[in-house]
C-alpha cells in the first residue's frame, strides 16, 4: 500500500515553491503569515496552506502547479471542497 501522496517529495516541493512566491491569500486577498512554520502553522488561522483551485475531491490534480494556490488556513478550511467563492456566499443560515 502506498503512503499518503501529500507526504511525498513532489508535494513538499510544490508546497515549498508556492510558499516561496509569497503571494497573498487567493480567497480574501490579505497577506499570509509566511513566517509561521512548524507545528504552530497547523493551528494558526493566518498561516500558509497550499490550496487547490479545483478541489481534489472534484478531480483537481494534487501536483499540478496550475492548480496550486496560496491560502490562509482559515480560508482554505472555510472553503472546503467548493470550487468557487459564489458557492460560499450562497450558503443559507436558515435551517
Amino acid at each position: 500500500m502506498a503512503g499518503n501522496p501529500r507526504n511525498g517529495r513532489p508535494y513538499r516541493r510544490l508546497t515549498a515553491q508556492q510558499r516561496a512566491l509569497g503571494l497573498p491569500c487567493w480567497w480574501c486577498g490579505d497577506d499570509i503569515a509566511y513566517w509561521i512554520t512548524g507545528p504552530e502553522a497547523g493551528k494558526h488561522p493566518l498561516a500558509f496552506t497550499l490550496d487547490h483551485a479545483v478541489p481534489l475531491s472534484r478531480g483537481g490534480s494534487l501536483l499540478d502547479p496550475a492548480n496550486a494556490r496560496s491560502a490562509h488556513r482559515r480560508c482554505n478550511s472555510a472553503r472546503g471542497n467548493r470550487s468557487t467563492m459564489a458557492s460560499i456566499e450562497r450558503r443559507s443560515r436558515r435551517w
